[in-house]
């Protein structure tokens, strides 16, 4: 008799909470869930509990690229571990000068990207432009001594003949300046090279408020204190431009020096012709 009142006093109660949870409705609407109804409700006046505010992405993805014209893109690699490039795309081949990781400012060395091949052995290898005394020497060495790749559509271009310099953006010029170059005794290098750092620690009046190295380098003089590479970098002789006035260089104005640094990122491909 207890259990049977018991069973019938339960049955009462949840028929009472169900009353209480769900809305009457009239016979001419749906009958709907309580808890589909609360929650809608609460969506739509903007008051769900317990549903935490949205918070900002850890990342945002850049602008896509098209790539209907990817002929003025070029790819450069950080260099992560130290490694000698060899002449040949395969182990085999005659070793080159050692690569490493950090440049003689200091900075984390990079390399430009030319091409990829795969040897007999099933190995990827890379085809890099190198910091080296020849002009356009470049090198294979394995994927795996390298980092992933950047991009960039620059490229600057510096005419010893005209003393100027010019960066070309997909192809079309969006910065010129006149420049200082090396002197006859110390002329600066022809050639295809990249800028491969960009540095604020030589900030001075020699070499103005912020310079670019590169990965070309003078057999003779260079007025650059890392080893005979050759930097791009701002003057206070500014009426000395243009000219050959330097010991291998490239110097520019300090307004254009700093208009540069804006235009022009890291991994920018650079002609001297």
């Amino acid at each position: 008799m207890a259990a049977a009142f018991g069973f019938a006093a339960a049955g009462v109660a949840a028929v009472v909470a169900l009353a209480v949870a769900v809305p009457f409705t009239s016979p001419e609407e749906p009958f709907a869930d309580a808890a589909t109804d609360v929650a809608a409700r609460a969506l739509r006046d903007g008051a769900l509990v317990g549903v935490p505010a949205p918070v900002e992405p850890a990342f945002v993805p850049g602008r896509p690229v098209l790539l209907r014209d990817s002929s003025h893109i070029s790819r450069w690699a950080i260099v992560v571990s130290a490694v000698r490039p060899r002449e040949e795309p395969h182990a085999a081949a005659r070793p080159l000068p050692w690569l490493s990781t950090r440049t003689p400012e200091g900075t984390t060395n990079i390399v430009l990207v030319l091409d990829r091949r795969v040897d007999a052995a099933g190995d990827l290898w890379i085809r890099v432009l190198l910091p080296s005394l020849d002009a356009d020497a470049t090198g294979w060495v394995p994927r795996e001594a390298l980092g992933g790749y950047g991009t960039v559509r620059t490229r600057l271009v510096v005419d010893v003949d005209s003393l100027q310099a010019t960066l070309l953006r997909d192809g079309r010029a969006v910065f010129r300046a006149d420049v200082g170059v090396g002197e006859p005794a110390w002329p600066t290098p022809t050639g295809e090279f990249y800028v491969r750092n960009r540095l604020t620690g030589y900030a001075s009046p020699q070499y103005g408020p912020i310079a670019f190295g590169t990965s070309a380098r003078s057999r003779v003089l260079t007025d650059w204190p890392a080893g005979g590479f050759v930097g791009i970098h701002g003057t206070d002789r500014p009426d000395l431009l243009p000219g050959y006035v330097s010991h291998g260089c490239i110097r520019m104005r300090n307004e254009d020096i700093l208009r540069l640094a804006r235009l022009m990122p890291v991994g920018t491909p650079l002609t001297v012709r």
